[in-house]
This record gives C-alpha cells, structure tokens and sequence, in this order.
C-alpha cells in the first residue's frame, strides 16, 4: 500500500476514535456506491452525520479542508442520497456534512479539527 494510503487509513482511525470520544456512534466507515465513498457515516442526538476526513502531514501548502472543493462536495452528496436511499432513513432525518481533519504523523504527533456543517449538499 502507497504510503500516502497509509496515513489516510490512519487518520480515519483517529478521526472514528474521536467521534467515538465525543459521543458519536459510527454506522459505517469507507461506504461506497459506485467509484463515489464516504469516509465515515455517524449519528449523534438524532442527526446522521456524513464524515469526509483529510490527512496531511502538515499544512505548509494548503489547509486539509481546503481540498473537499465543489466536485468532492458533489461526490459526497451523491454518495450520501444513495446510502439514505438503500438503508431507508426516514426522510424527517437530520442529517449533516461535517470534516475532520487530521494534520500530523504517529511519529510526530497530530491535531484534529472537527469542522461541523462544513457545506450544504449540491443539488444534483
């Protein structure tokens, strides 16, 4: 596996932990349709949560976040309608985007950001 594979995994590891810790239950981790994924599928207090989670060794060049743009929105999006779609939640759910990003290595040490509601769902 490519090295940068590895600290993706990893850093989805730490990020289901801290849900974990902070109260939220994990429904799913890496759920596909199609060529379409989201990372981690959550719920909390009623609300399912779609989880896109960003790895960076460090953010000299940009910040993590800044790497979910319009067409990695829509993916998410698309990927979130079919997994409500087939696992038949209710359509009153609430539900939400959110991001964490993770900067840092099990080396040298890391930092989490939760950033919730981090975008509205693209019509598509």
């Amino acid at each position: 596996m490519a090295e940068h594979n590895i600290l993706g995994h990893w850093g989805e590891d730490k990020a289901a932990d801290y849900l974990e810790a902070n109260g939220y239950g994990i429904v799913r981790r890496n759920w596909t349709s199609g060529h379409r994924d989201i990372d981690i599928i959550a719920h909390k207090n009623g609300t399912l949560v779609f989880i896109e989670v960003k790895t960076r060794r460090n953010n000299l060049f940009t910040e993590p976040q800044d790497a979910v743009n319009h067409r990695k929105i829509r993916s998410i999006t698309l990927a979130a309608n079919a997994f409500i779609n087939s696992q038949d939640i209710d359509p009153r759910t609430q539900i939400r985007f959110d991001i964490i990003t993770i900067t840092g290595t099990p080396e040298t040490g890391f930092a989490i950001n939760h950033i919730e509601d981090a975008f509205i769902p693209l019509p598509y």
